[in-house]
């Protein structure tokens, strides 16, 4: 015989893990709302360094930029790059408000 749960038994299994909450889920709803202190920031870590966000961000954007050249519209190309521009100066003030009170 097949030692191996069905499907069934396994979406089941899946279902009640992801959607339906454990009694300390259940707790924690009851309870406060989180809040966003000190301490909730300094027990949650920054995962994402300065370079691969703003290496995302240029990847994002350069692959609109190219999609734009091809089509040949330069309205869109220089939207883009004041989009881009614009974007970049946000997460890098971001960045620096980040660090600032990492440091803290």
């Amino acid at each position: 015989m097949n030692n191996l749960p069905s499907r069934r038994n396994l979406f089941e299994a899946a279902q009640r893990y992801l959607l339906e909450p454990n009694e300390e889920q259940l707790d924690k709803v009851s309870g406060e709302p989180p809040r966003l202190t000190t301490q909730a920031i300094q027990s949650v870590s920054m995962s994402r360094s300065r370079d691969r966000i703003l290496a995302n961000l240029d990847d994002m954007y350069r692959e609109a930029f190219e999609r734009a050249k091809a089509t040949g519209d330069d309205s869109q190309m220089a939207s883009l790059d004041f989009a881009y521009r614009r974007e970049q100066l946000y997460f890098e003030i971001l960045l620096d408000v980040r660090d600032a009170v990492e440091r803290r």
